[in-house]
């Protein structure tokens, strides 16, 4: 690895705070270890050395750090729990199915509350605040509940991008989601703006299936076919038992086309036996 940096004349740096780090960091120069601040801290720190500074960077640093490494007596820690707290709850746009919005969604709310740091109860007036923040993402021309912006916005993407992620089940044309949330609402929703799309499934990482139709198929018949689930013409489930979750939605999409595939395959053989 040296022998490639000198060959290549470049000149490599890790920069680590983990406290596992100090054999390597003891063994090689290129490792600078600093278990007395955070990851975000020790990058910022570096590089502001090189550039220039960025004051109200740092000021958002020194809140990432305070609670990264949990300094409960640092003046920023109460405001960087309801940082972390925005961000480890941001739970609203889907980050399987729509990466970039959600990457962007995040970036709007750290953009908003940047500017609560620096203000007298800062942790309180972001806490109160929140619930606004988000409805400002979501906004449209008429105001409504935060749910209902939200559902509107999944759907609208949905929309967009279905061919993406459409599957066909016996001549019919549905949808695939994953952990999508609120299910009957979308579902129902994206079934009526869509009348090209006949039925609606989601996928959970807890292996279970929700089926949503629009009386264009029987989706209990869909779903006790597929895992011997039921319930009502156009809303059924059922679990999938050997489904196994992952962050890749063409891999969650695969293993619905073989299952259906399989029950095919095998509807197929049981009726050239016949």
């Amino acid at each position: 690895f040296e022998k490639i940096c000198k060959e290549k004349n470049t000149k490599i740096f890790l920069l680590d705070h983990h406290q596992s780090g100090e054999e390597c960091a003891q063994k090689y120069s290129w490792y600078l270890l600093d278990s007395k601040r955070c990851a975000t801290k020790i990058v910022y720190d570096f590089f502001s050395k090189i550039c220039t500074p960025v004051l109200e960077l740092s000021k958002f640093v020194d809140v990432v750090n305070a609670v990264d490494i949990w300094l409960s007596e640092d003046e920023n820690f109460e405001l960087g729990k309801v940082f972390l707290g925005l961000i480890a709850n941001a739970k609203e746009i889907n980050r399987v199915m729509f990466k970039e919005s959600q990457i962007d969604y995040m970036f709007f709310l750290l953009d908003k509350a940047w500017k609560f740091i620096g203000k007298e109860n800062a942790n309180i007036l972001l806490d109160n605040a929140t619930h606004f923040i988000k409805k400002d993402y979501f906004a449209r021309k008429n105001d409504d509940t935060l749910s209902n912006l939200i559902s509107y916005f999944v759907v609208e993407k949905l929309s967009e991008l279905k061919e993406n992620f459409s599957i066909e089940y016996e001549g019919h044309k549905g949808i695939l989601t994953s952990n999508i949330g609120n299910t009957s609402v979308i579902g129902n929703d994206f079934l009526v703006k869509n009348p090209d799309y006949d039925f609606f499934i989601d996928v959970s990482s807890r292996k279970t299936l929700s089926f949503r139709a629009n009386g264009k198929i029987d989706v209990s018949l869909m779903a006790k076919n597929l895992v011997g689930g039921g319930g009502h013409k156009n809303a059924s489930g059922g679990l999938f038992a050997t489904f196994k979750d992952g962050a890749n939605y063409n891999y969650i999409k695969a293993q619905i086309i073989d299952l259906i595939k399989s029950k095919e395959l095998k509807k197929e053989n049981n009726e050239s036996k016949q």
